[in-house]
């Protein structure tokens, strides 16, 4: 998680003011915004884990409305200044996680979407925001650059908790069973026997469900383009 930060403050760095101001892969937002929303994503994590150590309910962000203001005010800076706020931010947060105390890392806290999740999942979706987060940069970090670390718990993450959704949630993958060729890891979307399926290495399948690529390196049976995957990261099951 730590590397990964430095990696994607490493390349706000090295961003022109006018790359900073061009669009990123989100839709509406320009790299500034992604910077920003990275930075802030760290202090609304590091709030989480507050109200673990210290039994005091705490929200991941104040409002939705003041999440959304904060990123916007923050994503004109130029890249130096970007660039240490989220190394700066990164920090904080990696030293509020190593100051836990043994006893915390299991109460339970809230994401801001509402599902409640034990306070050492927080440091898990931190590693969410800052690898794929680097992607939607657009500044040259794909799925091909992710760490084969990352890939492997995110990949059986998200394929646990997508086969955990209701049928009505999951979207055009209802029905389909998706197999990674390199690992075996497989889930079954209310599969059954000669329906649909698709298939890839496990790096490909976390870039197509993770809405980073469009499905390259995905095979699909019966043939055709890859079905469009519900918004990720889910919900997270088995708590």
């Amino acid at each position: 998680m730590d590397a990964g930060a430095e990696r994607l403050a490493a390349a706000v760095a090295g961003l022109t003011g006018q790359e900073l101001r061009a669009p990123s892969a989100l839709p509406g937002w320009t790299r500034g915004h992604v910077a920003t929303h990275v930075a802030r994503n760290a202090d609304s994590l590091w709030n989480l884990l507050e109200s673990a150590r210290t039994g005091v309910p705490i929200p991941q962000y104040p409002s939705l409305e003041q999440r959304n203001a904060d990123i916007e005010a923050g994503a004109g800076r130029g890249a130096a200044e970007l660039a240490e706020d989220v190394r700066a931010t990164a920090a904080r947060f990696a030293e509020q996680v190593r100051a836990m105390p043994d006893d915390a890392w299991n109460a339970p806290v809230t994401a801001m979407a509402g599902w409640p999740h034990p306070a050492w999942y927080t440091v898990l979706r931190r590693w969410h925001e800052v690898e794929a987060h680097h992607v939607d940069l657009a500044a040259g970090y794909g799925p091909a650059d992710w760490p084969e670390p990352y890939v492997r718990w995110a990949l059986t993450s998200t394929l646990t908790d997508l086969a955990a959704l209701p049928g009505d949630l999951r979207g055009e993958l209802a029905g389909y069973r998706i197999t990674a060729t390199d690992s075996g890891e497989s889930a079954d979307l209310g599969w059954a026997a000669g329906g649909p399926e698709a298939s890839g290495s496990g790096r490909a399948l976390l870039g197509w469900l993770s809405g980073r690529t469009d499905g390259a390196g995905v095979t699909v049976r019966p043939e055709g383009p890859p079905p469009v995957p519900p918004p990720w990261p889910h919900d997270p099951s088995g708590f």
